[in-house]
């Protein structure tokens, strides 16, 4: 089964997709992890990869391919998170699974609109303790005791780009790269798109059943 989460920085894709995961045995692969994982290990592609970070650019669609590629060949099962960006990726990535004989199951999009993410991600705070990593937000997920992680007792901190200017930037970014996709996935009847108003009763639960409910749909 191959799942991809589609969705706007801070539509909460990386929450759903762990979720998801847990319910269908699903490895998540997220191209952030990858590309730290790469950088780390000094291979040639986490070379190439950090010549472009470090200067604040994207990385190139052929370097963030290969990399891909090189963490599905020892997988199966995975959810997709992060990848495919442009619709360059997303042809690569339909070759490369059809040359295995595989094929994409669901592609989720979770649809927030901006101001809604804008609200959302700039009252989010993390744990301090690399270890936990729990996430709280100050207007719909408060922690139980203010500043004080309810997981591990560690200071609560604020991610330095969870501004409103950073965000709408981060926003710009995904309407004119990854924003198609959401066509081209329709176009090839996969797409799967769940609307999430976060002033709702809609909880974190509701949307992951949703989204299990259509994955099931399609297997």
């Amino acid at each position: 089964m191959y799942i991809i989460m589609l969705g706007a920085p801070g539509s909460g894709k990386g929450t759903i997709g762990n979720e998801i995961c847990d319910k269908f045995n699903l490895v998540h692969l997220a191209t952030g992890d990858i590309f730290r994982d790469e950088m780390k290990r000094q291979t040639e592609l986490g070379k190439k990869a950090e010549e472009y970070i470090s200067k604040g650019n994207l990385v190139p669609d052929e370097v963030t391919i290969a990399m891909v590629e090189g963490k599905l060949d020892k997988l199966e099962n995975v959810l997709l998170d992060g990848f495919p960006r442009t619709i360059p990726q997303a042809e690569a990535l339909d070759k490369y699974l059809e040359s295995k004989g595989k094929k994409i199951t669901a592609v989720i999009n979770l649809d927030v609109p901006d101001k809604d993410i804008i609200t959302r991600t700039s009252s989010r705070v993390i744990c301090s303790n690399k270890e936990c990593g729990a996430s709280y937000n100050t207007v719909f997920m408060p922690p139980k005791v203010e500043g004080i992680c309810d997981r591990c007792g560690s200071p609560l901190t604020k991610r330095k780009d969870d501004n409103p200017e950073t965000i709408k930037e981060r926003l710009d970014v995904y309407h004119q790269n990854t924003e198609p996709l959401i066509e081209y996935y329709t176009n090839k009847g996969l797409l799967e798109s769940i609307k999430i108003n976060i002033y709702s009763e809609t909880t974190k639960e509701d949307t992951t059943n949703e989204a299990v409910k259509r994955i099931n749909n399609r297997k």
